[in-house]
């Protein structure tokens, strides 16, 4: 068994209960050669963002678009932290992508690093190659709330419970540090 094989029959049986959709195995892919091409060699922080990608999505595993109700992205209307000034960005500038990126200020940040104007077309936020690169950028470069990985994984260091702070708090801290620790097992 080469060791992608070993990898996949591992996930699947750890994390996807014996059945991993082809579009699961496209996005680990998606996330292995990222992470190569951009010479990340910790595997604790592949491993972490194969699990945030899991968790933000709803097992889905590809880019999708913040659920709710026209109504319930009120809550974002106003929000100066966010950078939502106009009426309607609550809704314009919902979560989408790999890790729910929110909030005009965000969809600028990001048209800005990547070189696209994601502010006049947020749904490009929704195309694999771009949800990977704010994947990246935002979880190495801590970007989304201001620390990165390398807070959290460095030397022999590491917190798992701790680096879902990168993109969202404590929220589910320990239901992604858990499936992280199984990616992990599954890439070593």
């Amino acid at each position: 068994m080469n060791d992608d094989e070993a990898f996949f029959s591992e996930v699947r049986q750890r994390i996807f209960a014996g059945s991993i959709p082809q579009s699961a195995v496209d996005t680990l892919n998606l996330i292995l050669a990222e992470a190569k091409k951009r010479d990340i060699t910790d595997l604790r922080w592949t491993a972490y963002i194969m699990s945030t990608v899991y968790g933000e999505t709803g097992k889905e595993m590809r880019p999708i678009i913040e659920r709710g109700s026209r109504n319930y992205f009120n809550k974002y209307e106003g929000r100066q932290s966010l950078g939502n000034t106009q009426p309607g960005d609550g809704f314009k500038f919902r979560g989408r992508g790999f890790v729910q990126l929110t909030g005009r200020r965000n969809y600028t940040l990001f048209s800005d690093l990547l070189g696209i104007d994601l502010v006049k077309s947020p749904e490009s936020a929704l195309r694999k190659d771009y949800a990977t690169a704010i994947l990246f950028d935002g979880m190495v470069n801590g970007r989304f709330t201001g620390v990165g990985l390398g807070k959290y994984f460095t030397g022999s260091f590491e917190d798992f419970l701790n680096a879902r702070r990168i993109v969202n708090g404590t929220d589910k801290a320990k239901t992604f540090a858990d499936r992280a620790e199984k990616f992990l097992n599954a890439l070593e």
